[in-house]
């Protein structure tokens, strides 16, 4: 089981960046599927997930209103659209996938992990 990640980048801020995580060898259908990320220095940290079944998302707090994940199950692939930007959101940024189980902010409870995609945000 793979995840690609891409649509990291340089952002300043105030701008937007949308994250893709693709699927290879499995099928996202089943999966609830989550993002994290880690700053310099900092622990990895939840952001957002979006559940297998019916598609219910749960934000961390200092995101919500700005980022929206979402999923297209005929592309295999989730997505993490991120607006409004500040420089505290920088860090990478990584997919991870736990099959037929609800949301979940707990990164030990995911399964399958990507590689992760770098986030800079700077004037």
């Amino acid at each position: 089981l793979q995840f690609v990640e891409s649509g990291g980048g340089l952002v300043q801020p105030g701008g937007s960046l949308r994250l893709s995580c693709a699927a290879s060898g499995f099928t996202l259908d089943y999966y609830t599927i989550g993002w994290f990320r880690q700053a310099p220095g900092k622990e990895r940290e939840f952001v957002a997930a979006i559940r297998w079944s019916g598609g219910s998302t749960y934000y961390v707090d200092s995101v919500k209103g700005r980022f929206t994940i979402s999923r297209d199950n005929a592309k295999n692939t989730v997505y993490l659209q991120m607006n409004s930007l500040k420089p505290e959101d920088t860090a990478v940024y990584y997919c991870a996938a736990r099959p037929r189980l609800g949301l979940s902010m707990v990164e030990s409870e995911y399964d399958y992990w990507g590689q992760g995609t770098q986030v800079t945000v700077s004037s």
